[in-house]
C-alpha cells in the first residue's frame, strides 16, 4: 500500500462524516471491493480522499488508485480543496461560509505568490495590484459567480473563516463546534476575534 501523506491543515478543509455516513462509505467500498474514485495527490501528499485513505488503512486488500494534480503552492491546493468540497458535498450553513471564505483567502494569497506583491507587480507591468483570476474577474466576483451568492457574501465568508480560524488556535474543537451548531457566533463576535 502506498503511504501518503496527510497534511492536517488540508485535512481540517474537509467537513467530517458522521459516524453512520463513515460506516456507510465503509460498507459501500468492502462491497465493491475496490475505491470507484481515485484519490487526489499532490507531491504524495493527500488532497481529497481522507475518509476513503482511512477505511484503505483498515482494510489493506482493498484496491484503489491515486489520481496526481499539480498545483504550483499549498495555497493552490488549498483552494481547490474548498471549491471541490463546495460543489459536492451537502455542507451546513456554518461549513458552506466556511469554505466559500476560504476558498477566497487562498486563492488570493496562491495569487500573490505566483505574481509577487503589489510593488513586485507594479514595477513589473508598470499596473496596480488586484486580485484578479486568469479569467480575467476579480477573484471576489469569480467565486461570488461560481457559488450563486453576491460579492459581499464572499467578502462576509472570508471575515467569518479568519475569526473561525482564529477561535479554533484559541480553543482547539472549536471549528466542529461551529459546524454543527453546538456553538454560534455573532457577527459583533466575530469582528472582535478578528
Amino acid at each position: 500500500m502506498i503511504n501518503l501523506k496527510i497534511d492536517p491543515e488540508f485535512q481540517s478543509q474537509i467537513p467530517p462524516l458522521t459516524d453512520d455516513e463513515f460506516h456507510q462509505l465503509e460498507e459501500n467500498i468492502l462491497k465493491e471491493g475496490k475505491l470507484l474514485s481515485p484519490l487526489i495527490v499532490w507531491n504524495n501528499t493527500l488532497v481529497d480522499g481522507h475518509n476513503r485513505y482511512a477505511i484503505l488503512q483498515k482494510h489493506p486488500e482493498i484496491c484503489f488508485s491515486t489520481m496526481p494534480l499539480r498545483f504550483a503552492n499549498r495555497e493552490e491546493a488549498l483552494a481547490w480543496i474548498c471549491k471541490n468540497q463546495l460543489g459536492r458535498r451537502n455542507l451546513s450553513p456554518e461549513q458552506k461560509r466556511y469554505l466559500l471564505g476560504k476558498q477566497y483567502e487562498s486563492e488570493k494569497k496562491a495569487e500573490k505568490i505566483f505574481h509577487g506583491n503589489q510593488y513586485t507587480l507594479a514595477k513589473k507591468s508598470g499596473g496596480s495590484h488586484d486580485d484578479t483570476h486568469h479569467s480575467g474577474k476579480k477573484t471576489c466576483d469569480r467565486i461570488a459567480e461560481e457559488n450563486g451568492v453576491s460579492r459581499a457574501s464572499v467578502l462576509r465568508a472570508s471575515h467569518y473563516t479568519r475569526g473561525i480560524d482564529i477561535a479554533d488556535n484559541l480553543s482547539p474543537g472549536i471549528k466542529q463546534k461551529v459546524f454543527s451548531g453546538e456553538v454560534k457566533f455573532t457577527n459583533e463576535e466575530m469582528s472582535k476575534l478578528v
